[in-house]
């Protein structure tokens, strides 16, 4: 018997230029080989399987999250670590924390979203993972003083296609406006 067909998605809020493609390149700069294939973001949910026809549903599901969020204001700020437990350096949220939480929790909740965690929750804009040590602490140190204040109309379901085993770009899908942007 063979398995059903599966999608592997993923729900992030694009950071805008001029800082998105600025944060992009610092990873890429950082030796962080994933640059090539995500661009600046703040994950909703993390890259998760799901089965290929359940895909109509979540996508209803996620634009009713979407209808019941109003657009809010991020504001990035500075830098962070989750080292020593993971290699990996970030732009910190310091505003638009509790919308993006909620916004996660709601789309891990649709049915046929079934992605365990092995870490809370925590919204960020990856800028290096799983390079060298001096490469971490070099993109810690240059973003440091990092700084963006951008209004949140959207979040995007993104699908990556697994036939290349997974390995290239993610795919835009679908854009979904949040509440009062219809």
């Amino acid at each position: 018997m063979t398995d059903p067909p599966t999608t592997r998605i993923g729900v992030a809020i694009d950071i805008p230029e001029p800082w998105g493609s600025l944060l992009t390149r610092r990873r890429a700069e950082a030796g962080d080989p994933q640059a090539a294939y995500t661009p600046a973001h703040v994950t909703l949910l993390g890259p998760t399987e799901v089965p290929t026809a359940a895909l109509p549903a979540i996508e209803e599901r996620l634009e009713g999250i979407a209808d019941a969020q109003e657009p809010f204001t991020v504001h990035l700020r500075g830098t962070g670590t989750f080292r020593p437990v993971t290699e990996v350096v970030f732009v910190t949220l310091a505003a638009g924390i509790s919308e993006c939480e909620l916004l996660a929790a709601a789309i891990a909740a649709t049915e046929g979203v079934n992605r365990g965690s092995r870490f809370p929750y925590h919204p960020h804009v990856t800028v290096a993972q799983d390079v060298p040590g001096p490469a971490l602490d070099a993109v810690f140190d240059d973003l440091a003083e990092f700084e963006a204040r951008f209004e949140v109309p959207a979040f995007t379901l993104f699908s990556h296609d697994l036939s290349d085993g997974g390995d290239g770009p993610w795919t835009r899908r679908r854009d979904y406006k949040l509440g009062g942007l219809r």
